[in-house]
């Protein structure tokens, strides 16, 4: 029976001492930690943008009519005033030819009106000599001169209808030319809008033929910056960029225009900043590698420094919670950017002054923080608990 006893009694002893243990431990807090370390670091602002050619025309016709033939295709070289396309003449053609009938016609018209006009002069001149020397009557004067001047006044209509059917002609002589499709720019055609047989018509709009770019090896890319983020950009600034096509090469550029204008998508403001870009040429060196209409990721570069001081976000962000033991209480209402160190097993908070930031590390501009110095960026308080054993059952 004291055997018993006694087992009970250990067996409650060692329960106990269990227990306690079990209760001191979780009062133990344990953090991970990083290293404040030295290296380089760049302040960036991303974003993502369209890559597009610097200029691109879009070439359309100012008459309608039929595509009697096309010249170019996708990807086709042109040069400035090359016949690309012809929409069908034979309509302009007849315009032209009955213009030009009706010019002569008009300079028929004036050869007869002068002749009309040299012969009432002379009309006029004779019945003056004649009416001098008594032998006709007054009246016949004044009917040559009215004959006169309505014989002058008729060589003016007729002067004015040659230059009206003239300009006519002009402007059908400029019709049948716009029949000819030309190319504004030295450049390649990206985009073909139009198939031979197909009527295109010009009455109320003009219609988009083809899109040529005018020079390939130039592009910019059209960025959408946040508002946040725009009084940080400055034209001049380096940019490196990526495209999906080519994952793993980094493009560069600079900024070339930082525009007013906002654009606003559901309550969302964001400005377009231009980015003007060199476009290398593929391996093969006959095309260029990025193509209009590409999604490009986006870094400006803000500012970059070298072998700074610099520690990990996570710190700055770090705050011990109520239940850690041996934090000051003060030291959570403190003001202004800080990290946490361990000094004697407990958390101690270090204020600093802090410079760029990449999103990663921040620069460290204050002294109380020396290179290697462990700095606190996680608390396992809560996973201590989690993997703590469980406590023996008590009766």
């Amino acid at each position: 029976m004291k055997k018993i006893i006694i087992g009970i009694l250990i067996a409650a002893a060692l329960g106990a001492a269990a227990f306690f243990s079990a209760g001191d431990k979780e009062k133990e807090v344990n953090y991970r930690t990083e290293k404040a370390v030295r290296g380089d670091i760049v302040a960036t602002v991303t974003a993502t943008g369209t890559v597009n050619a610097v200029t691109t025309v879009l070439v359309g016709t100012q008459v309608s009519g039929t595509i009697k033939n096309i010249y170019v295709d996708f990807n086709s070289p042109v040069n400035k005033g090359q016949v690309i396309a012809l929409i069908d003449p034979a309509t302009f053609e007849a315009q032209v030819a009955q213009a030009r009938a009706n010019l002569l016609s008009a300079k028929a018209n004036l050869e007869k009106s002068e002749a009309a006009f040299a012969d009432a002069k002379r009309t006029m001149e004779r019945n003056r000599w004649l009416l001098s020397k008594d032998l006709i009557a007054k009246n016949e004067l004044d009917t040559a001169e009215t004959n006169y001047e309505t014989s002058k006044a008729q060589v003016g209509v007729s002067k004015a209808q040659v230059a009206q059917t003239d300009a006519a002609l002009k402007i059908t002589e400029t019709n049948l030319g716009y029949t000819k499709i030309l190319s504004p720019v030295d450049g390649v055609v990206i985009s073909r809008n139009v198939d031979i047989g197909q009527t295109v018509a010009a009455s109320f709009q003009t219609p988009t033929l083809f899109t040529i770019a005018q020079d390939l090896t130039k592009m910019q890319i059209d960025t959408n910056v946040d508002e946040a983020d725009i009084g940080n950009i400055k034209v001049g600034q380096d940019v490196e960029f990526t495209v999906d096509a080519y994952p793993d090469v980094t493009f560069k550029g600079l900024v070339s225009q930082v525009r007013n204008s906002p654009i606003i998508v559901q309550n969302v403001v964001t400005y377009d900043v231009v980015i003007g870009v060199d476009n290398p040429v593929s391996a093969n060196g006959h095309s260029p590698l990025l193509k209009p209409g590409m999604t490009a990721n986006v870094s400006i570069v803000l500012q970059s420094k070298k072998d700074i001081l610099k520690i990990p976000n996570a710190a700055l962000r770090f705050s011990p919670v109520a239940r850690d033991k041996g934090r000051p209480q003060g030291q959570q209402r403190e003001k202004g950017p800080g990290v946490w160190v361990l000094e004697d097993s407990k958390a101690k908070r270090v204020p600093v002054k802090t410079g760029i930031s990449d999103g990663n590390y921040t620069e460290v501009l204050s002294d109380g923080i020396n290179d290697g110095q462990e700095l606190i960026v996680e608390s396992l308080a809560k996973q201590k608990n989690n993997s703590s054993a469980p406590r023996p059952r008590m009766f």
